[in-house]
């Protein structure tokens, strides 16, 4: 029973009125040009069905096919090893950690960690893992991070056999559109090497929600990208009330917006609830923490995530390692508090930005987060492609390590279901 002074804090049913009176009233300007925004791609179900359409691996498949015909081969390749087996079982890799003992293990498949890697921006490096797993015997994550330039890598082919790729393993991904802060929107931003210095919000100012929007539209119609990364309060509202309207959006919140603590999380989780469904679904699928986050933080939240129903909806996306330069004190390393978490919180993703500190900080060229905002050309002409291509083994070798550490605690990850049967 709530005493009295915390029944204070109940909402009465006039606020929400009050809110519905402005989502609801055609005269206001927010909500016309938002509505307009949709309109031009047409009704909520026939965005749908575009999506489906375009993001079926048939279609994928067929742009790869016009656009980057070696692209389509290293893509058969994939789905061949997939379908023969050549990626080791979740059976076989535990008797590799745990040897006999694993038969006798009683392995928490009900709360398992996804693997996860960031940012996976290039296709060639999916295929350069899946090499490695397979000569290995090693896991292919289970989810992957794009922070990419959407229009170069829909320029060179990339972007359907990706998402191609990805439907063949059997693993979700995230692409982070263009439009944002780094795009030149944020006047306060110098680019990218002043990027680290703004947690509290990359920005998308002015009209660039909006635009935020339509090329979410684009792209979801014309790939079936789906899942986005979502870096701005105003863009989470959007996709909050795009999926209202029964466009089937799915985000990921940013380690940038700043859910470092209890309420933040509390705030976020308010408004997935506020504009879920009737059926309780929410377009969040997840959120990174903060980097200061600590499991005692991740164990309230759980509580208000399970009561908010919740808890299977809302992937917390915890960075176990992170890139060497420009973003974090090193060494960083959060596996074994993951592992001190993971047998009684649901619903974690252990995302690996980074190799582990010792591999990363031996490397010729470290992992650095402003790497990802390079173009392409630029990163071949400078000779830092291998290099590159390193760092990016390197978190795939992070997240192996983390689903070792797991295993041997009798705990359970999630790796690419179609690899890994």
């Amino acid at each position: 029973m709530a005493s009295k002074l915390q029944s204070s804090l109940k909402i009465p049913a006039s606020r929400l009125e009050a809110i519905n009176d402005v989502l609801l009233d055609p005269k206001m300007t927010v909500m016309k040009e938002f509505l307009g925004v949709v309109a031009r791609y047409g009704t909520p179900e026939a965005i749908n069905r575009k999506a489906a359409e375009a993001g079926s691996l048939t279609s994928l498949l067929a742009k790869v096919r016009d656009g980057n015909p070696e692209n389509l081969r290293q893509l058969e390749w994939l789905k061949e090893q997939c379908r023969r087996g050549a990626f080791i079982r979740v059976a076989d890799y535990r008797r590799k950690v745990l040897g006999e003992k694993a038969a006798r293990t009683r392995f928490k498949d009900d709360i398992a960690v996804t693997l996860e890697v960031s940012a996976a921006n290039y296709f060639i490096w999916v295929i350069d893992a899946a090499r490695r797993a397979i000569q290995e015997q090693s896991l292919m994550p289970g989810r992957y991070i794009q922070v990419r330039r959407m229009k170069e890598q829909e320029a060179d082919g990339d972007l359907p056999a990706f998402a191609a790729a990805m439907q063949i393993l059997g693993a979700s991904y995230v692409c982070t559109l263009d439009t944002k802060g780094t795009d030149g929107s944020n006047v306060h931003l110098g680019g990218p090497e002043t990027i680290t210095g703004y947690f509290g919000g990359i920005g998308q100012p002015n009209e660039h929600a909006l635009q935020w929007l339509d090329e979410y539209l684009y792209y979801y119609t014309t790939f079936g990208v789906r899942e986005v990364l979502n870096i701005n309060s105003g863009t989470i509202l959007l996709g909050y009330l795009l999926h209202r309207l029964g466009v089937d959006i799915r985000f990921k919140i940013s380690v940038f917006v700043g859910n470092d603590n209890p309420y933040a999380a509390l705030w976020t989780l308010i408004g997935a609830k506020l504009f879920s469904r009737r059926d309780g679904s929410s377009p969040l699928i997840g959120f990174n923490w903060g980097n200061s986050i600590d499991n005692r933080s991740m164990e309230l939240t759980a509580e208000f995530r399970k009561a908010l129903d919740f808890e299977d909806v809302v992937r917390y996306e915890h960075h176990i390692t992170e890139a060497y330069k420009s973003i974090v004190r090193q060494p960083y390393n959060r596996r074994a508090e993951l592992v001190q978490i993971a047998d009684h919180v649901a619903n974690i993703s252990a995302k690996h930005e980074g190799g582990d500190p010792e591999v990363d900080s031996a490397r010729p060229h470290p992992s650095d987060i402003l790497d990802y905002f390079r173009e392409r050309k630029e990163i071949v002409e400078s000779g830092d492609w291998e290099a590159l291509t390193t760092n990016f083994l390197d978190k795939y070798e992070a997240a192996n390590r983390t689903a070792w550490a797991l295993t041997e605690a009798g705990l359970s990850f999630v790796a690419a279901k179609n690899a890994h049967r």
